[in-house]
């Protein structure tokens, strides 16, 4: 039999796992290196279909002789052909599939690696999808406290959510993120976070949550210390005053102009809304003195 024959290679292998009269136990060793070897040459052949296929039962294999590391090895294998032939939803499946084996045999960061490659190569096609699996990515990592090694999966999450125009969301994850670095004491990497939440509240035109997300984040020392706080502080009163040139050039600030890429282009687009009307409600306010006689 020609050793580069991959189609009899599999043929082998299947007959090996199936059981007979004459076979009455399944040969999963010898069959796994049969369906790696076949995987192989059908991906060397760009035959990525049955290659991914072979890569499955090559997984499937390794799980029966009780190896989940190399499981997981050959169901991204598997993986990474499903990109290549547009099968989204097998993506998906397959590298959360070699992240459980990973988790199987305690170890998390290739686990994580693996959520955060299905995250990637989904964030075009199914973007909610993507997010998702950059959020379990980065809890399987801040779960085994690796925290500053999942920073970029939380800037990832809150550039899909931008995409998406979920806002709140995309705030959220930035906060997460600044949360992460503070365990860390990654001081900058927090202060950074904590001013882009506040810019996307203003890009989302919901000043009262960036003013509350403004007081929140200062109860925290390092960030009332630091310049992303006087920015936030100098942006805020901008918005009060109604003053869209100052708003603006901070926008244009060296310390906007260090954030996230993403983040940098949102705050370029502010104001968004109108902020007269802040003005207006902010005078309004100035106005209205406490009447004692008035208990109600």
């Amino acid at each position: 039999m020609p050793a580069s024959d991959p189609e009899k290679l599999i043929a082998k292998a299947d007959k090996l796992t199936k059981l007979s009269l004459t076979r009455w136990s399944a040969d999963w060793r010898n069959a796994t290196l049969l369906y790696e070897e076949a995987a192989n040459l059908f991906r060397v052949a760009k035959k990525n279909e049955k290659a991914k296929e072979a890569f499955e039962k090559a997984s499937k294999g390794q799980e029966m002789l009780s190896s989940p590391w190399d499981a997981a090895k050959d169901m991204e294998s598997a993986a990474a052909l499903a990109k290549e032939l547009g099968n989204w939803n097998e993506v998906s499946d397959f590298y959360r599939r070699a992240s459980e084996l990973y988790m199987e045999c305690g170890r998390p960061q290739p686990a994580s690696d693996a959520l955060a490659k299905a995250a990637r190569a989904l964030e075009d096609t199914i973007p909610d999808a993507a997010v998702q699996l950059y959020n379990d990515a980065s809890t399987i990592l801040e779960e085994d406290g690796k925290e500053q090694m999942a920073f970029d999966l939380y800037r990832a999450a809150s550039s899909v959510y931008i995409k998406l125009e979920k806002y709140s969301d995309a705030a959220a994850s930035l906060l997460q993120l600044g949360l992460a670095a503070d365990k860390c004491n990654a001081t900058n990497s927090q202060c950074k976070a904590y001013l882009g939440a506040i810019i996307v509240y203003l890009y989302a035109h919901d000043f009262k949550q960036a003013e509350k997300c403004y007081n929140d984040c200062s109860q925290v020392d390092a960030f009332l210390r630091s310049d992303q706080n006087r920015c936030a502080s100098k942006l805020l009163s901008a918005y009060t005053e109604g003053d869209i040139e100052e708003i603006k050039r901070l926008a244009q600030s060296n310390t906007v102009s260090n954030l996230d890429h993403v983040v940098i282009k949102l705050a370029r687009k502010l104001p968004t809304g109108d902020v007269s009307a802040l003005k207006t409600d902010a005078a309004k306010e100035e106005e209205e003195p406490l009447d004692e006689n008035d208990l109600t």
